[in-house]
């Protein structure tokens, strides 16, 4: 994939790169690749596959039709800063939090942050479930790409939503996570709204976006700790 295909294939989704914004996800494709020789940030290293599974994956959140207005987005999980980094330069209209439990993927990320001069972008260092015990019913947007099953994303992350936010996950095949989801989200507030489902170019790979509004403000006991979260999905 060449700058011109890659700019077509966001052109595709609704998405205007410009030699301005594509120089700057170069930018961060270089110092994924120079920061992953000291610490392992991803498997995916060459230019071909960063631009296509990396960047043009997180950027097909587009595909939702929800990143157009001025937002505040949290993605959780964010590793080396997908999806939550590359939206964050693309989209100046998008207000980030990232949230990401390794120090070492935050110090990447903060560089990131320093070197793009990106003023959208908040990076924490933690987890997710502890982050929302404190700052409940403040975002219009989470989101998180290759993080855990939809059930446990749900309670980890709903009571971060407002009321009338939206989840949006970055998913593959998830028809029996969804079953299994719908059948606990009115205790979480939640209703299911839609899923988008389309295919990466090149390799013609299945993803998804499942889409879940919520209605009310979160009962205050969720999301519980890790453990429990875990010991109660673990076998479903």
């Amino acid at each position: 994939m060449n700058k011109e295909k890659f700019k077509k294939y966001c052109k595709n989704i609704n998405i205007e790169i410009t030699d301005e914004l594509y120089d700057k996800l170069y930018k961060y494709y270089e110092l994924l690749v120079e920061y992953n020789k000291k610490f392992n940030m991803t498997t995916i290293t060459s230019y071909e596959d960063v631009f296509l599974l990396h960047f043009y994956d997180s950027l097909c959140l587009n595909n939702t039709g929800y990143l157009n207005d001025k937002k505040t987005l949290l993605d959780f999980g964010t590793g080396a800063g997908f999806p939550g980094m590359v939206i964050a330069i693309v989209f100046n209209n998008i207000n980030l939090t990232l949230i990401e439990s390794n120090a070492k993927k935050c110090l990447f990320l903060n560089l990131i942050k320093q070197e793009l001069e990106l003023d959208n972008v908040n990076i924490v260092n933690g987890r997710v479930e502890e982050y929302a015990v404190k700052n409940r019913e403040i975002f219009d947007i989470v989101t998180c790409r290759a993080v855990t099953a939809l059930p446990i994303i749900i309670e980890l992350s709903t009571s971060l939503l407002k009321v009338g936010g939206l989840l949006m996950p970055l998913k593959s095949n998830i028809d029996e996570e969804i079953k299994i989801a719908n059948q606990i989200i009115n205790k979480f507030n939640l209703s299911f709204k839609n899923k988008i489902e389309y295919e990466l170019p090149i390799t013609n790979a299945y993803r998804c976006i499942p889409i879940y509004i919520k209605n009310k403000i979160t009962d205050k006991k969720y999301p519980r700790s890790y453990s429990a979260i875990l010991k109660t999905y673990k076998n479903k």
